[in-house]
């Protein structure tokens, strides 16, 4: 394994977050508790991982090779299309941290009506980013590869 499969490796994380995401609301809706907390816990360490591996890729690009990441350059006519996906991707990507955090914490703290307030939203937004971070990687490297 090399640097350059990252990539790939963090498309996988954040296709098992969904996964995790989507049983963890299965489960809470089924009025599994345990389940629930056991795969939003699961989702989290997953993500905590992607977030190691895609700094640690972009960082060698930057620090390393001199290059910045990838560009979508072909097909142009996809390009717009592609840029919306990848910004709100990633204006979400930085809008959800924060949001993770306090819904893990009110979860943690037993503090469950506060946690289910922000878990209302926090949930679309975190499935929407681990699914559209698996949906870029396909579109540049698998659909477009850029050369």
């Amino acid at each position: 394994m090399s640097i350059h499969d990252l990539p790939a490796v963090n498309a996988s994380l954040n296709g098992l977050s969904a996964i995790f995401l989507a049983a963890g609301f299965v489960s809470i809706k089924r009025g599994n508790k345990i389940a629930h907390r056991n795969c939003m816990i699961a989702a989290f360490g997953v993500s905590v991982i992607f977030l190691i591996c895609y700094l640690t890729y972009h960082t060698y690009l930057a620090v390393v090779l001199r290059q910045g990441p990838t560009r979508f350059l072909e097909p142009a006519w996809f390009r717009p299309i592609y840029r919306a996906i990848l910004i709100s991707h990633t204006i979400l990507a930085i809008v959800i941290v924060p949001m993770i955090l306090i819904t893990l914490n009110r979860a943690l703290r037993e503090q469950f009506d506060a946690h289910k307030k922000i878990a209302r939203w926090t949930w679309p937004l975190w499935m929407y980013v681990s699914a559209t971070g698996v949906v870029v990687y396909w579109l540049l490297y698998v659909r477009f590869p850029q050369t």
